[in-house]
């Protein structure tokens, strides 16, 4: 075999390329390391990200995506591995996206919560990713989205995204996933945390983690007095609550009924499509947003808007409409 074609060359130019059809048809064959360049090339804003959009496109929508939220403590991490573990054993294949906080000094994830899912490592059946935050709110990644689509192009069934761990701020997952889990912990204060941050709104299924605890009791009780006070119309979905020891391997099966339950309901009545025409519309506008502070930014070199913010600052133009001015020298 010539040094070319060895797999150890073949390895290292999956790594390196930019060839975005061959690493999709290697993705879709299975190959974690061109999975892993995928997401690569989504994490970095790759010159050639549209052309890994449109090569995943066809594959879209064929993925069901559960997200995981809760503060940190709760078990996000132990519950979605054994989560893995309950999907492996119906046969699916399954994609894990931790996203980690950043380090305010590279930028790079700090926690690793590939370490703790070590179980799957050798598991060709499943694909974990821990992607950084990069200081972005919501809990969240903001190439998440772009790596759910690299993880249904490769073939997973069900794709688990677990938020960062930081508290109220953490609702975007909402808008990400197809059903929502929220994890609390007796004796955390959480069920006060959901009614401040909203959580509430967001939960398609609660699970009360460490139900060993002293206290379990009382935080299913809270969380099922704040669910009966919600205003629902008929036919709308009641959020579930679970009792879960994520630790023992216990209560994860009803973890998985409460997800199929959503499902059903979801396809049942329309929902899962609304809410997959929702996330698309709020992909879309990010893109486009994000494609216009790119080109406003491109105008701090030039004279444009240096020009109007002179203008405003002595009162001769108001700043909308120097906004608009500006707006239609974008030709937005």
């Amino acid at each position: 075999m010539s040094e070319k074609n060895t797999p150890a060359t073949v390895t290292a130019s999956v790594r390196r390329s930019r060839d975005v059809p061959m690493l999709v048809e290697r993705a879709r064959a299975g190959d974690p390391r061109a999975v892993a360049r995928l997401i690569t090339l989504v994490e970095s804003g790759d010159e050639v990200l549209p052309q890994v959009a449109a090569a995943l496109a066809p594959y879209a929508g064929h993925a069901q995506v559960v997200g995981l939220t809760g503060s940190p403590g709760v078990g996000k991490s132990t519950t979605t591995n054994e989560l893995v573990r309950a999907l492996r054993a119906r046969g699916h294949r399954v994609g894990v996206l931790a996203i980690d906080p950043s380090s305010p000094f590279t930028g790079g994830a700090i926690l690793g919560d590939r370490v703790r899912m070590q179980d799957h490592a050798t598991d060709p059946g499943v694909y974990i990713r821990s992607m950084s935050s990069r200081g972005h709110l919501g809990g969240l990644s903001a190439a998440t989205p772009q790596a759910v689509r690299v993880l249904e192009g490769a073939g997973c069934d069900v794709v688990l995204v677990e938020t960062v761990g930081v508290g109220q701020a953490e609702v975007e997952v909402a808008s990400l996933a197809d059903t929502t889990l929220v994890l609390l912990a007796p004796g955390m204060g959480d069920a006060i945390q959901a009614v401040k941050a909203g959580i509430l709104e967001i939960a398609d299924v609660f699970v009360v983690n460490k139900a060993d605890r002293d206290g379990a009791d009382a935080t299913v009780r809270d969380i099922q007095g704040m669910i009966a006070l919600g205003e629902r119309g008929p036919g709308e979905w009641r959020p579930q609550v679970v009792r879960s020891i994520a630790a023992r391997g216990e209560g994860i099966d009803d973890i998985a009924a409460a997800i199929d339950k959503h499902r059903d309901w979801l396809e049942r009545h329309g929902e899962l499509r609304r809410r997959r025409e929702a996330r698309a519309a709020a992909e879309v506008e990010a893109i486009a947003l994000g494609t216009l502070r790119d080109r406003i930014g491109s105008l701090r070199d030039g004279t444009q808007l240096p020009t109007l913010a002179a203008k405003v600052a002595e009162g001769a133009i108001d700043p909308y409409a120097a906004a608009a001015d500006l707006l239609a020298q974008l030709g937005a």
